[in-house]
């Protein structure tokens, strides 16, 4: 392009689409800053990045706006400006003899006009090289861009390219898309061109002296596991040697923290540690998948991501809190039976309101029991989720595209609402398209079917009395009413999910034959071809999202779990996958994705492959080659935990063996539960403090993991740390009755009982999970039945580890609840405690791991010299809870 327009008697006409918009692009005109903003500058305004062809070109030519004039060339003031003849807050952009001067004349001088074909179409942009590794600083590489468009005219259009760079750091980039190697690292050259967005991969290997790094190879075994091959490939190209292998107590913690939300029992940690079978990590992640702080976890996290809210769910129910709390329970037993990830998405989705066959009244019934305190599990039983609809945030079809695509496919779209994604594919018009399949559905409190309003009439009659006139009745007081009846288990009528088509569908033939439909239409995002309004389009929507040609779906749940794990996703940040954010290793999620889908979307392989991995169980210890890696999975990054597994941790650290088990089988008064009730004016301090979700955004930064001194201050000071501590059900009093301080030694054993409570809690879930599967229809059966014997089967081995009984398969089947906990063999019922062992619990119960000498010494001698054993035992606990070794994962 600068060499066809380097001078001024070229006698190539420029095409408006293809150079003057490009051109304008790279000199800064239609940016954020310039006359592409909001506002436009100096009483002039272009589209942002100038996507809008149609809308700039008459913009440029508008009368009196002298910014083109095809009569007087001279006098065009995109000439005169940039040149700095006129004045120009943007200054001078370029010299009158130059290449662009040229570019910009010679369009104007022939006429100033639109593309010949209107907007053409670019097939693709190939960016030579298409990765770039650099091995010493101040390398210097040109990139070239060459345009293939859909009428077959190919046109190198390097010099009318933005050039970014996400880390100029590691690499940085001219405008004329020289690159320059800086540190050593990995990053990506993003280059824009029309609609094309292209990330170049670039390299440059760690500087690490030779011996050392053969000091780090010989200390880290090579893996066979395909993540640990995949990571292994990128680790080759930047010169890193990944970290040993963390230690059983590192492990234990950070895979019971990250799996289930939940700090490990101090009995189970000494039980991992004394095992010396070497698939023992193995055993304990498939242990926990099955634990009931798995599925508990695991429905908070998608409950942030689907937009559980309490306050966007004000209202949508008769009985006020139950909406939130019915949410939460469809996800967690779905998980719990590890239900395929794409059908728990189709419950939301495709969600009705009624099941097959139910009617209006029985619906309400339904409902009503279902919403009482303690009923949750009834609407869990229910097909589908129709709550994800109702949110006051999720009503317009806009609110509902912006989401959709947020919390399925991990993509940021409101940009394009306004204007064409500035680091994506995505136009104004692909966004308004995509929205339009959300138009017809209607999803209120107060939604009801017209057939259905004389039912719903009859029972509000029968609340309020037929002698009040439904017509002329307050609102607000109306609601109260029904509030009110709702709690006292009285039928009342309840909203519904409906869609609501506006115009019958008709058909046409168009000129290839090719049925089309008339009347309103949507598009699935991105894609041409329109879909019927006539008909309810969420099931088109849905078999595309499941789609193996989906290249979102998929992706996007899995990098959001592999950030739960790494702290850092695959792409990061995890919401954002868009063309100009590319994967750190695009093999490894491409892998994970396509044998996540092939794995029928099962939730449990992903979590297993991914925490099997060297790569999860990789050692806090950098050495010199991988001590400045934040995103290549080279060693474990230390995190500060999140809001609710802080606050459960302190509790359970702090309780008695007795009290912290129970809280561990029942879930109650434990915040990764959901069972802490949060209000705008009412939400519990340390989530608060250690930023718990609001769920009122469509952002995965909605939830913040960064530090804070209240939340030190809250840890050192708060008055509910010290009541725990003080608590007559704590620890320390436990500790102190075991020391005979404060009354006679336990005729129990709390190690052992807090496996015998352990156990209770497995027994229980599996008969739940029997309950659930004898209620289940016999087509979803078969693929139950297999699940359930996986279960049973851990089960078993681990009952036979704690020292109970199991009853046979088909006993189970056929009567869950005479299953009795029994004994296989005689148990101690006593155990005697020292100070010493009581200081290890107190180091179990919190770190995780058992007292170095050193540590174990200091803290004995503290106690006793202390004016109490009591006060001694709760500042070492309180101690504890306040290091950063409690409060991060390691």
């Amino acid at each position: 392009m600068a060499e066809r327009f380097a001078n001024a008697d070229t006698t190539e006409v420029p095409d408006f689409q293809k150079h003057v918009m490009p051109l304008l692009g790279r000199l800064g005109c239609n940016g954020r800053s310039c006359h592409g903003s909001f506002q436009g500058r100096g009483g002039f305004q272009l589209s942002l990045f100038g996507y809008d062809f149609k809308a700039d070109h008459a913009a440029l030519l508008a009368e009196n706006a002298g910014r083109v004039d095809v009569d007087d060339v001279d006098e065009s003031l995109i000439l005169a400006k940039p040149i700095d003849e006129e004045m120009h807050e943007g200054g001078k952009r370029f010299e009158r003899d130059s290449w662009h001067y040229h570019t910009l004349r010679r369009w104007i001088e022939t006429g100033a006009k639109e593309s010949a074909a209107g907007a053409l179409v670019l097939n693709k942009l190939k960016i030579t090289p298409r990765e770039l590794q650099f091995h010493s600083a101040d390398q210097e590489v040109q990139l070239q861009a060459v345009a293939y468009w859909e009428d077959g005219s190919v046109e190198d259009v390097t010099a009318l390219c933005r050039f970014a760079t996400n880390d100029d750091a590691v690499a940085a980039v001219n405008e004329d898309g020289v690159v320059k190697s800086g540190l050593s690292g990995d990053t990506h050259v993003v280059v824009s061109y029309d609609r094309a967005v292209v990330p170049v991969a670039i390299t440059r290997p760690v500087d690490v002296d030779a011996a050392e790094l053969r000091k780090a190879i010989a200390n880290v075994p090579a893996s066979d596991h395909p993540v640990d091959r995949l990571i292994a490939v990128k680790h080759q190209k930047l010169g890193v040697v990944p970290s040993t292998l963390c230690t059983d107590a590192d492990f234990i913690r950070r895979v019971s923290f990250d799996m289930t939300g939940t700090l490990p029992a101090a009995e189970d940690v000494k039980l991992f540690l004394a095992d010396k079978s070497p698939d023992k990590r193995t055993r304990l992640i498939d242990e926990l998948l099955e634990a009931p702080g798995y599925a508990a976890w695991w429905a908070t996290r998608m409950a942030d991501w689907t937009g559980n809210s309490d306050q966007q769910l004000n209202n949508a129910l008769p009985v006020q809190g139950a909406a939130s709390k019915l949410w939460y329970e469809w996800l967690r037993v779905r998980l719990d039976d590890n239900v395929p990830y794409d059908e728990i998405v189709e419950g939301m989705v495709q969600a009705e309101s009624r099941q097959d066959g139910e009617s209006y009244i029985e619906f309400c019934a339904a409902m009503t029991e279902a919403c009482q305190n303690g009923n949750e599990d009834q609407f869990a039983a229910r097909d589908s989720m129709p709550l994800y609809w109702v949110r006051r945030n999720f009503q317009k079809p806009e609110e509902r595209a912006i989401g959709i695509a947020y919390a399925f496919l991990g993509v940021r779209i409101e940009c394009a609402q306004c204007h064409k994604h500035p680091f994506d594919q995505w136009s104004k018009d692909d966004f308004e398209k995509f929205s339009k399949l959300f138009t017809n559905i209607q999803a209120r409190a107060n939604t009801i079917s017209p057939r259905d309003r004389e039912a719903r009439d009859q029972l509000l009659t029968s609340i309020v009395g037929e002698d009040v006139d439904l017509k002329k009745i307050n609102g607000g007081e109306l609601r109260r009413t029904v509030y009110q009846a709702a709690k006292s288990g009285k039928v009342v009528p309840f909203g519904e999910l409906l869609y609501s088509a506006r115009n019958k569908n008709r058909q046409r033939k168009n000129k290839k034959n090719a049925q089309q439909p008339v009347g309103p239409v949507g598009h699935l995002l991105g894609d041409a071809n329109p879909i019927s309004l006539a008909t309810d389009p969420r099931s088109q929507l849905m078999d595309w999202l499941r789609s193996p040609e989906n290249p979102y779906f998929a992706k996007a749940i899995v990098n959001r779990i592999w950030a739960n794990y790494f702290g850092i996703g695959i792409i990061n940040p995890t919401d954002d996958m868009n063309l100009a954010n590319p994967p750190s290793n695009a093999e490894l999620l491409d892998y994970l994705s396509v044998q996540f889908i092939e794995h029928d979307f099962d939730l449990h392989w992903l979590h297993h492959t991914i925490t099997t991995s060297d790569a999860y169980q990789r050692s806090t210890e950098a050495n010199a080659s991988n001590q400045h890696d934040r995103k290549n999975f080279s060693r474990h990054l230390p995190r500060r935990l999140p809001a609710e597994v802080i606050r459960d941790a302190v509790i359970l650290a702090t309780q008695s063996t007795k009290t912290e088990q129970r809280m561990r089988n029942e879930l109650d008064e434990m915040a990764i539960a959901a069972s802490i009730k949060q209000g705008r004016n009412n939400r519990d301090f340390a989530l608060q403090v250690f930023g718990q979700s609001e769920r009122e955004n469509n952002c995965d930064c909605d939830r913040s993991d960064s530090p804070s001194l209240l939340q030190s201050i809250y840890l050192r000071n708060d008055l509910d740390v010290y009541k725990q501590l003080d608590s007559k059900q704590g620890w320390v009093t436990q500790a102190c009755e075991q020391l005979g301080e404060n009354g006679p030694l336990s005729q129990a054993s709390p190690n052992r009982d807090q496996i015998t409570r352990k156990a209770e809690g497995v027994q229980k879930q599996l008969i739940a999970r029997v309950k659930r599967l004898q209620q289940m229809p016999e087509n979803r059966r078969e693929k139950a039945i297999v699940k359930l014997k996986q279960s049973y089967s851990g089960v078993r081995k681990r009952f036979a580890t704690y020292g109970f009984e199991t009853p046979p398969m088909q006993k189970l089947l056929r009567n869950p609840d005479a299953w009795e906990l029994k004994p296989t063999k005689k148990q101690s019922d006593t155990q005697s405690a020292s100070l010493a062992t009581i200081v290890d619990d107190a180091y179990l119960r919190t770190l995780s791991r058992f007292p170095l000498p050193d540590e174990k010494q200091t803290a004995m001698d503290y106690v006793q010299e202390s004016e109490s054993t009591a006060n001694g035992l709760g500042s070492l606990m309180w101690a504890l809870v306040n290091t950063k070794e409690f409060i991060i994962t390691h």
